[in-house]
């Protein structure tokens, strides 16, 4: 009977681990998918209102851009951050001495996010992706995650809530619920707008006259790299295209805590081909980026771009360095499969993009083509040595600006962003511009041309639709969607 009762025992564990369910279902109140700085504030007020929450993270970063290089916060009008985000913004001034502070180190946002984390005693659950939601009647019961390092039934977690948000740049959890959502560009006719869709515009763009191909002047030796086979399409005509990403980087010119540029790995010299083109016709005196705006003999604006990086201050020596210009650290292009990708897809554009982030820093500090004075210049700068630790210098998140969206209960437009449509249900407000980086680069009329590009700033701060962060109710009950919330690619 004793040897009966272990095998029976046996029998059931081995079931379990063969099913994937070798640990007993996590339940809480509210589940959270994603550690990012939505992921980390949502849980922090569900703890501090009585509510059991874990987060569930499928990488092991924690805090997402906030702490992976974006310390440069862009903002519209400051009086429009209210709650939770001024908090963050005073207590990340604590940390400087002062009553808040708008830019900061990556290790100090992380500092500030650890507070919070402590503070509430939040449960998070790090490197553990997204297998399977499981509905019932419109309602998230259960969610199954697996080790994201090391991928097999055996180590599937069942996570069971009465609250479910997603939280991620991606929003897995919303596609996995079968909630409706979008990827790329709508067209202007769809929403009754003017800024989304096709647009090819004057700023962070090349400068006229840029060959497209390999070799130049010869169409037949095919495009050179970075540049799409595809036609530019009528003004404001919808794609499913989305906006470069790239990697904010934390840089420093101090000697004592710089980690020099090297040759990466895995480098391509021909993905910077263009980059050398650009260089004979703009005549860099300088890495640090402006841009002048004239006006050509046709009353139409251009603008004359210097420089390949947005360089902002921050404290104790240190930038973040952005995209800016024609040919820089945006992958333009290189994104396009990311949103809807499974896990490969993405580690491989990921690893795509810091290949080439990498390589850029490189060639502008090494490579002959690049004017004496401006590889000098590059010579100057590196990783922090007291930034990532873990990788080197280099930031730990990939700035995906823009992947699925949530087609939810209201879809905020650029009407919204005008006010011309004023929603009655605020959960938050807006005050930053509509800004859309270049989607494609392409051959229009012999030479390059970046396309996709959208600044338009917006008079006012205007609020945010609480349906814009909800699916249609008869898609899902019990998800909000705060990350990619419900609105148009201009919006």
């Amino acid at each position: 009977m004793k040897r009966k009762s272990i095998l029976t025992a046996l029998s059931f564990f081995l079931l379990g681990s063969i099913n994937g369910y070798a640990d007993k279902p996590k339940e809480v109140d509210i589940c959270i998918y994603g550690g990012t700085s939505s992921g980390i504030i949502a849980a922090y007020t569900a703890k501090k209102l009585g509510k059991s929450v874990v987060i569930i993270e499928p990488g092991s970063h924690i805090g997402g851009l906030t702490t992976g290089g974006l310390g440069a916060t862009d903002i519209g009008n400051k009086y429009a951050v209210t709650g939770l985000a001024k908090d963050f913004y005073r207590r990340i001034g604590a940390y400087y001495g002062k009553f808040e502070q708008w830019t900061f180190e990556p290790h100090i946002a992380s500092k500030v996010y650890d507070d919070l984390i402590k503070s509430a005693s939040l449960d998070i659950v790090t490197n553990r992706r997204l297998v399977k939601v499981k509905k019932e009647d419109g309602w998230i019961r259960e969610i199954i995650v697996e080790n994201s390092e090391q991928p097999s039934s055996a180590s599937n977690q069942v996570v069971r809530a009465k609250m479910f948000i997603d939280c991620t740049y991606e929003g897995d959890l919303m596609a996995k619920s079968g909630v409706s959502y979008a990827i790329g560009r709508e067209s202007n006719g769809e929403f009754g707008e003017t800024y989304n869709g096709v647009q090819l515009s004057e700023f962070h763009q090349l400068p006229d006259g840029i060959d497209p191909y390999r070799i130049e002047g010869n169409a037949k030796s095919g495009l050179v790299w970075g540049v799409d086979s595809g036609k530019l399409m009528e003004t404001g005509s919808g794609d499913k295209k989305i906006q470069a990403y790239n990697f904010r980087l934390c840089l420093t010119q101090e000697k004592s805590n710089l980690i020099p540029f090297t040759k990466p790995e895995r480098y391509q010299r021909d993905r910077y081909e263009l980059l050398a083109r650009i260089l004979k016709k703009e005549k860099w005196q300088t890495i640090h980026s402006s841009f002048k705006v004239r006006t050509l003999s046709d009353g139409t604006k251009a603008a004359d771009h210097q420089g390949g990086f947005l360089i902002k201050d921050m404290p104790n020596g240190k930038t973040d360095f952005n995209n800016f210009g024609g040919f820089s650290t945006d992958m333009i292009g290189a994104n396009y499969q990311y949103p809807d990708g499974d896990y490969k897809t993405r580690s491989e554009i990921w690893r795509n993009h810091e290949d080439y982030t990498k390589g850029l820093l490189y060639f502008l500090s090494s490579d002959a083509a690049v004017p004496e004075h401006i590889r000098s210049e590059m010579k100057t700068w590196g990783y922090p040595k007291d930034e990532f630790k873990k990788t080197g210098g280099f930031p730990s998140q990939l700035y995906v600006r823009e992947a699925r969206r949530l087609v939810g209960a209201l879809v905020m437009s650029q009407k919204h962003c005008e006010g011309v449509e004023v929603v009655n249900d605020q959960v938050g407000m807006a005050a930053y511009g509509m800004d859309s980086h270049n989607i494609q680069r392409i051959a229009v009329n012999g030479m390059v041309k970046n396309e996709g590009d959208v600044q338009k700033g917006v008079k006012y701060p205007y609020p945010i639709s609480y349906r814009a962060i909800i699916p249609k109710a008869e898609e899902c009950k019990n998800l909000l969607v705060p990350v990619c919330v419900s609105s148009t690619h201009i919006a």
